[in-house]
């Protein structure tokens, strides 16, 4: 995408208020032309007074001074409106980027840091207010009056406009020589950027572990040496555009001269009268002022590329998973759920595809409860986001109520199911916030009754602030065991058909693993759950174990039947692997530390 194109698309998102970016445009030729008469009757002003035609003007004067203070009005009106435009189109951007990538799959987001997702969003919409605003306040009329002034100073005289032409044509080529010397550069001090964003991120995330390990001079040490690479970097682009700079300089002031030793020897030939040099004076200050500013928005334009780029890129980006044009709105489903010869690979960016489930069939009736079982890395989570569609399987297809996922619509699918993820996955919001991202017009009543249910009223009613408790980033001002209630809490507020467990009770002391399971039992009372759990409590009563090893099925059937089987299952329990033995109740967290 070259910078042409580039700007023309960030012009193009104005599109939604068309109508007054074309009266803003309008406006502006009218400013333009204003521009243009200033000098024009500057120079008529003086010819009339050498002439001794003293009455003419005054009539010039006022005229002058019409064209001054009607120029002053039209500024002012095309600020404010610009001002109002550019502030109103920056929000819809930053609605625009956050929907978007809030809308692209689990894949994306894995190879896009946080951090770096989060500056590309504020940079780009920075930098296209920016660039909207300059360009109906000063681009545009700067544009018109360079297109206005060249054909009528060549009908003037031809000689001393090509005088204005060869300015506008150094400055042209120094431009993009700058430029083609410094793009690269450029660009390795933007990813730079975004490295030091992407650190500096990761630090804050887990600034426990940054501070439990003394690590943070080292930290500090690491950021200082990426600063200084972008330093080094940074240096030679800047020395470019400062010698650009003085160029430009060197040859409006050569223009001026030229000019005028021009203008007064063809004064002298009786070619052209003073009054035209002094217009074309005009021009030439006006049109180096416009210069400079169009300099320096090509300067500010060329900083700025790599960052709208990497704007555009994400916008750019199609989501792997979306509904078809077509696609079927399920309502509330039974819940009956099939697995049909199911495949899936992994495609990291380097590297060969990983494939994490293999041929995958099986089905779990309406109603049942299927648990999931393996060695670490067997593909059972990867399965169930299958279900919910995470990814789509290369192969093979998934039916709920007997009809293809990718015939349904992806919101009426996920209506219909809840997750209670490993990671609880709680946002910077109270208590009670978190808990109706489920439902967002539950009650109090039902948000209390579905934390009662997950065991987590309790500890909620002990805080000082109850369900408004701001949850710190992350859920770290809670403890391992808090964060899962309130993970289980907001599953069961969802009250969704197909249920989602995977490790929902990991991080729970025995005493209260007991209660939550008598919770999940009613919860799973006439809906389909799915569980992914390396303890005995939790797979026992199942009525279908799906036992995987390296992304295929290895064994299915009922606890009992497994255990007599003495296959791979058996092995896992003999191993420890199902022993219903103690779990601590984890650390609290950062804020209950302090």
């Amino acid at each position: 995408m070259n910078v042409l194109r580039l700007y023309l698309r960030v012009i193009g998102l104005l599109a939604p208020e068309r109508k007054l970016a074309i009266t803003l445009t309008l406006a502006n030729l009218a400013l333009a032309g204003i521009y243009f008469l200033e000098p024009l009757l500057f120079g008529q002003v003086v010819d009339a007074l050498g002439a001794g035609a003293g009455a003419d003007a005054p009539r010039l004067i006022a005229l002058w001074a019409l064209a001054g203070f009607g120029g002053v009005a039209a500024s002012v009106w095309i600020s404010l409106h610009a001002d109002r435009l550019a502030h109103r189109r920056r929000l819809a951007a930053i609605e625009l980027f956050f929907a978007h990538g809030a809308s692209l799959p689990l894949s994306f987001h894995g190879e896009n840091h946080t951090g770096r997702l989060s500056r590309i969003m504020h940079g780009g919409v920075g930098n296209l207010f920016g660039l909207w605003l300059g360009f109906f306040r000063e681009h545009l009329a700067t544009l018109l009056a360079i297109l206005v002034m060249v054909p009528v100073a060549l009908y003037m005289n031809w000689k001393l406009a090509l005088l204005m032409v060869g300015l506008m044509t150094s400055f042209a080529v120094f431009n993009a020589i700058a430029i083609r010397r410094t793009h690269k550069a450029q660009a390795e001090v933007e990813e730079l950027h975004h490295e030091i964003s992407t650190r500096a991120s990761d630090v804050f995330g887990h600034v426990g572990v940054v501070q439990s390990f003394t690590r943070l001079g080292e930290e500090i040490g690491a950021l200082r040496q990426m600063m200084a690479r972008v330093l080094g970097a940074q240096y030679p682009v800047l020395r470019g555009w400062a010698v650009l700079s003085v160029l430009n300089r060197a040859a409006s002031t050569l223009t001026i001269v030229a000019i005028f030793a021009l203008g007064a020897n063809l004064h002298a030939k009786g070619e052209v009268s003073v009054g035209n040099i002094v217009s074309f004076v005009g021009f030439s200050l006006m049109l180096i002022g416009r210069l400079e500013q169009f300099a320096g928005f090509i300067s500010g334009l060329f900083f700025q590329t790599h960052s709208l780029r990497n704007f555009f890129d994400v916008l750019d980006t199609r989501p792997a998973i979306a509904s078809q044009a077509d696609a079927i709105d399920l309502g509330r489903a039974r819940g009956d759920v099939v697995f049909d010869d199911v495949s899936f690979s992994y495609a990291p960016a380097d590297g060969m595809p990983v494939q994490a489930v293999r041929n995958l069939s099986f089905r779990a009736a309406a109603g049942s409860t299927v648990a999931l079982v393996g060695p670490t890395g067997a593909g059972k989570t990867t399965a169930l986001s299958l279900l919910y569609r995470a990814y789509d399987p290369q192969s093979g297809c998934i039916r709920i109520d007997g009809t293809d996922l990718r015939s349904l619509e992806l919101d009426s699918l996920r209506r219909n199911i809840g997750v209670v993820f490993q990671e609880p996955g709680l946002f910077y919001r109270s208590i009670a916030e978190n808990l109706k991202v489920a439902d967002p017009h539950a009650t109090p009543a039902q948000i209390e009754a579905a934390a009662r249910a997950a065991e987590a009223h309790g500890f909620i009613s002990a805080k000082p602030e109850g369900y408004d408790t701001l949850v710190a980033e992350r859920g770290r001002s809670l403890s391992g065991g808090e964060r899962q209630r309130l993970a289980i809490a907001r599953a069961m507020l969802k009250n969704a058909p197909i249920l989602i467990l995977d490790e929902a009770t990991s991080a729970l002391d025995n005493g209260t693993e007991a209660r939550i399971q008598k919770a999940l039992t009613g919860l799973s009372q006439d809906r389909t759950t799915f569980v992914i759990a390396h303890r005995l409590s939790t797979v026992r009563n199942a009525d279908l174990i799906l036992v995987l090893d390296q992304g295929r099925l290895v064994e299915s059937g009922r606890f009992d039947q497994l255990i007599a089987q003495g296959g791979l299952f058996a092995e896992l329990a003999d191993q420890g692997r199902f022993a219903p033995d103690a779990v601590e109740e984890p650390e609290e967290g950062l804020a209950h530390a302090a």
